[in-house]
């Protein structure tokens, strides 16, 4: 069968800070209320079933909400389990996405580098514009206590990169968020703009970055990546540009053809097509009644997967169509919640940004094809 990862959410939407802008505590009507926590039957259940698929390489990724709560216990039973059902050759990966705030100790750094966990540190860029958004309960800002994180995994040699929320705010600050982030010596950034509904006006909300912001950060990041040198650094949606366009394929599933790279599953084993639509028109089942495999392949999987194929007229006749295939459903979904087949909120963001970058990729791929420019290791 197809190969596919597990996005895992074993604490649910239960975060203990309280980003303003945050997608998935909205979700708690159809996951949970108050404290959610994988059950260690729920979590052997899942680790045996799926690496007993066999998959050369058997990817766990664990997400929120925020996966820390769960303890360290939790992820040491995970790569017991992992090793106890794994066999020779087998590879197995861990990755965390976490706001860092409870990594605040040298037990979880020695763990996370002694078991190869990839950390994904969520943080926006510098003091001021991270802590805009980024509070904890008591309305605090988290930037001290992310870099403490960070220094200490520098420390113990963890393995981490960042992910960095792209709003109205930090989306005038192109330059001062890119010079961060390369300053803290990592290689691997990702970015992601951000844009919800206010529930409350079914207006776009306040915090959400404009097309006009969004496509101006990613041309302005563009041309500081091409300076500082794509070969050292990578940046999520600039990898899977530049592999589409040097081998026509794509990496990440915002420009895919179809949504079918992974399946999550949230802490009581229910299992959903994507975390950004977890709802329960979208409700796959739950591992304890359907295996793991079927899940990932059942009819209402490919129903979904399919969902991204409804263009509107305008996505037909864009001279993009080929790289973007209309960008991300999620970004439809605020306009047409039944099909997602109206254009992406971010439509004009990725015009300005294609036409601006799309012939300077291209050149790269050549360059990298004809030997000219070493191939990024992030792209062997």
């Amino acid at each position: 069968m197809q190969p596919f990862t597990l996005l895992i959410k074993p604490s649910g939407s239960d975060c203990n800070i309280d980003c303003q802008y945050c997608f998935y505590k909205c979700r708690a009507p159809e996951i949970g209320q108050g404290r959610q926590r994988m059950s260690d039957e729920v979590l052997e259940k899942l680790v045996t079933d799926y690496m007993n698929l066999r998959f050369q390489m058997s990817g766990f990724a664990w997400q929120g909400g925020e996966p820390t709560l769960m303890g360290l216990d939790f992820y040491r039973k995970t790569v017991a389990l992992q090793k106890a059902h794994g066999v020779a050759g087998q590879e197995v990966g861990n990755s965390l996405q976490t706001n860092a705030i409870l990594l605040d100790n040298d037990d979880w750094c020695r763990f996370l580098q002694e078991s190869k966990f990839l950390v994904g540190v969520s943080i926006d860029g510098p003091k001021e514009l991270h802590d805009h958004y980024r509070l904890d309960l008591g309305g605090h800002g988290t930037w001290d206590r992310v870099m403490a994180a960070i220094e200490r995994m520098k420390a113990f040699q963890v393995e981490y990169n960042t992910l960095s929320l792209v709003n109205n705010v930090t989306a005038d600050h192109a330059d001062e968020v890119f010079d961060f982030l390369i300053g803290l010596g990592i290689r691997y950034l990702q970015f992601i703009p951000c844009v919800e509904v206010d529930p409350e006006t079914d207006e776009i909300a306040a915090f959400s970055v404009t097309p006009k912001q969004y496509g101006d950060f990613m041309c302005r990041i563009f041309d500081r990546w091409l300076g500082y040198g794509p070969e050292k650094l990578s940046i999520r949606d600039f990898d899977s540009i530049l592999t589409y366009c040097a081998g026509g394929r794509h990496t990440i599933c915002t420009f895919d053809r179809q949504c079918s790279q992974y399946i999550v599953i949230e802490h009581a084993g229910d299992v959903y097509p994507c975390d950004f639509f977890v709802e329960p028109k979208w409700h796959l089942g739950n591992i304890f009644e359907t295996p793991i495999e079927k899940l990932a392949a059942c009819k209402q999987k490919k129903v979904f997967a399919r969902k991204k194929q409804n263009l509107c007229n305008k996505c037909l006749v864009c001279r993009h169509l080929a790289v973007c295939r209309g960008g991300c459903m999620k970004d439809r979904a605020p306009f047409d919640k039944n099909d997602y087949g109206r254009e992406s909120y971010f439509c004009e963001s990725y015009r300005q940004f294609f036409d601006y970058a799309l012939p300077r990729f291209n050149l790269l791929a050549a360059q990298v094809h004809s030997g000219a420019l070493a191939r990024p290791e992030h792209l062997a």
